[in-house]
Parts: C-alpha cells; sequence; structure tokens
C-alpha cells in the first residue's frame, strides 16, 4: 500500500490575524489518497490539532470535500492529533504533502522550521515525491540541494500562491516574503495561471500547485506520478519530464465580489477531476 504524509499548518494566527489550515487543501487530497488506496497519515509542525482558518468554512469557500471531512469523525480526529513533523518516520513515505492557508507563512511553521526542512529535503534527495499546493510551498525556500548549498528549486519548474493573488487577498503587508518573487529569487522557473484558476505543475519529484483551486489536481499529479513510478522497470523510473496543467474556469463569475475576500483564498469553483487534462501519459 503505498503511504502519504499530508502536513497542515500549527499556527493559528498571523501577526495578529486568525488564521490557520484552508481546509479544502487538506480535505481533497486526504480523501482522494484515501480513494487511491494510500495510507494516509495527518502531521503538523508542532503536532496536535490543527487550526482551521474560519474564512475556509464560509459559503462557497465550503467545498464538498472540506464539509464531508468535517463530519467524518475519523478526518477530524486525525487534525485533531496530528503527528509531531519531527516524530515522524519518513522511511516507508512515497510522498510529502503539504497544505496552505496563512497559518503556514507564520514564524516557525513552514517558513524556517527545521523539521519541514529536514522532511522536504530528504524525501526529495532519496528520490520521492515532495508535493505542495497554495501556500504549502513555503516549505520550499529554505531547502537545499544535496551539495548544501544551491537552493532546492534552482533550475526547477515551481507553482505556488502568485504575487497578485496575495495582494487581492488582502494580507500582502503580513506574510515574510511574497512566494512567487521569494521563489524567482531563489532561480526557481515560477509558472502561474490567471488568478483563482487551477495551475499544476510537475518537475521530476517536486508537484506544485497555485492556489485552492489546485489542491484537488495537485494531489491526482501525486498519484499519476507514483503510479508511472509503479509501472516503470528502467533506471529512469518516475523521472518525468517538467510538465504543467493549466485549467481555465469558463463558468466562473468574474466579478471581484466573487474572486476576492480580505484575508481569505477565493472559492475553489472548478473540479479537478473534471477539468485536468492528463499530465502523466
Amino acid at each position: 500500500m503505498p503511504a502519504v504524509l499530508i502536513v497542515c499548518t500549527s499556527a493559528h494566527e498571523l501577526q495578529g490575524h486568525p488564521t490557520g489550515l484552508w481546509l479544502e487543501e487538506c480535505a481533497a487530497p486526504y480523501y482522494l489518497f484515501q480513494g487511491a488506496g494510500y495510507s494516509v497519515t495527518l502531521a503538523s509542525p508542532k503536532g496536535g490539532p490543527v487550526p482551521i482558518d474560519a474564512a475556509s468554512l464560509a459559503g462557497d469557500f465550503l467545498t464538498e470535500a472540506a464539509k464531508k471531512f468535517l463530519l467524518d469523525p475519523a478526518a477530524m480526529g486525525a487534525l485533531s492529533h496530528t503527528a509531531r513533523l519531527s516524530d515522524v518516520d519518513m522511511t516507508p513515505l512515497d510522498a510529502i504533502f503539504f497544505c496552505g492557508g496563512h497559518g503556514t507563512c507564520a514564524a516557525g511553521d513552514f517558513v524556517d522550521h527545521p523539521s519541514v526542512k529536514a522532511a522536504v529535503e530528504g524525501m526529495h534527495s532519496s528520490g520521492r515525491i515532495v508535493a505542495a499546493v497554495c501556500h504549502g510551498p513555503n516549505c520550499l525556500p529554505q531547502c537545499v540541494k544535496p551539495d548544501g548549498k544551491t537552493p532546492l528549486v534552482q533550475g526547477l519548474k515551481v507553482a505556488g500562491f502568485s504575487d497578485s493573488e496575495e495582494q487581492a487577498g488582502g494580507l500582502a503587508g503580513k506574510v515574510p516574503f511574497l512566494l512567487e518573487a521569494k521563489l524567482k529569487e531563489l532561480g526557481a522557473l515560477y509558472e502561474k495561471a490567471e488568478d483563482w484558476n487551477p495551475k499544476v505543475v510537475v518537475d521530476g519529484k517536486l508537484v506544485t500547485g497555485q492556489n485552492p483551486q489546485s489542491s484537488e489536481t495537485c494531489a491526482n499529479a501525486v498519484k499519476d506520478y507514483s503510479a508511472a513510478r509503479s509501472r516503470s522497470a528502467g533506471p529512469a523510473a518516475g523521472q518525468l519530464t517538467a510538465r504543467t496543467q493549466q485549467s481555465s474556469n469558463d463558468d466562473s463569475d468574474p466579478s471581484p465580489t466573487r474572486r476576492r475576500e480580505t484575508g481569505s483564498a477565493p472559492e475553489r469553483s472548478l473540479s479537478g477531476e473534471e477539468k485536468r487534462s492528463e499530465l502523466i501519459k
């Protein structure tokens, strides 16, 4: 049975702004991986209960997957009793998946956390999948390649919450850095879709998604990548050519009131299962 570790934030505020996990970004991958036969474990930097951003429970932001998660005793139990990341044995894992939410931006959470850094570098250097969605890629800037000095993302295609999305969300003045700008500064080949549209990038063992709308598609890319590795018997097993995916929301309402909410991400209006293109042939 393949195994995945889903890592969530431990932080409940960002410079005085109440925040936490954006629930969709954990719920959709959680059920997708379970449905694909994965052993799923939830972890966080500190362990214990994960705070949920209240904005992710409001209106259309509360997706079907998030609703299901809230009413699922096993899921909520796991989120309330996450493993401390430093205590997790990474040996049996096939993949690690970092969820977003502005809690990840807090000092000592995903940003500049030794256990996060060790987990990402260890998984990636051992040929296993590292995935992150929305603000989840805050786990990446502190990480380096095996030479101990080159930024891990240097020369790699990546996605993550865009600077324009951060500005629209109203918290650009509270985050430690704008993620798009930081990734570019470190030499990453940053790619993005139009704001609030799904975008997933696969480059070798690194799988990244731009925003909440990308969460299901990002998890699907991990599943497909893992399946391709399992089928491959060659020496280059699992080494995919970098590919990207972008889906447009033709049916979405483009009005600012639908696209923006202060201090929160927009609704996840697209089904990754319906809109995604095949990432792995």
